[in-house]
């Protein structure tokens, strides 16, 4: 499925992830704090997104690092979640590596995929890509707690 036209500059339309097929990714938590976080199931797969806004910004001017290290936790996260029968789990690692910088009005974009399972650990990979550009890639190991 090809991604949504990004902006292009400030005079571009900015996406609108909600007409273009996206639905809000509620969560009252931290998440709730830094998103919205936006999600788009296409077939068995669940897609997650979010629009960089003036608040992700760094120093620079661009995203900051962290926004998407948590993007890409929460990303891969949910993806092991729904792979692994919706079980309670943690983040054990996180390796993240940072490619192209975000701008702000830029719609992000993860592509996760469950790499390898045990009984207890899933390990996961993404990448996190703006239309066709590559701007970070990420990943890690969750571990299963077991059913409540």
């Amino acid at each position: 499925m090809s991604s949504p036209e990004q902006p292009g500059g400030p005079t571009a339309t900015p996406l609108n992830p909600a007409a273009a097929g996206w639905e809000p990714y509620g969560d009252e938590g931290f998440i709730g704090l830094i998103g919205p976080f936006w999600t788009r199931q296409v077939g068995d797969n669940h897609l997650y997104a979010f629009m960089a806004e003036p608040k992700h910004h760094n120093r620079r001017g661009v995203v900051q690092g962290g926004m998407l290290m948590t993007f890409a936790d929460r990303s891969m996260g949910m993806t092991c979640w729904y792979a692994n029968e919706r079980q309670p789990q943690a983040t054990v690692q996180l390796d993240v590596h940072f490619i192209d910088a975000v701008r702000i009005g830029e719609f992000v974009e993860a592509k996760c995929k469950v790499v390898r399972r045990t009984r207890s650990l899933v390990f996961m990979s993404g990448e996190l890509v703006v239309g066709t550009r590559l701007v970070a890639t990420a990943s890690g190991v969750w571990k299963t707690l077991g059913k409540r």
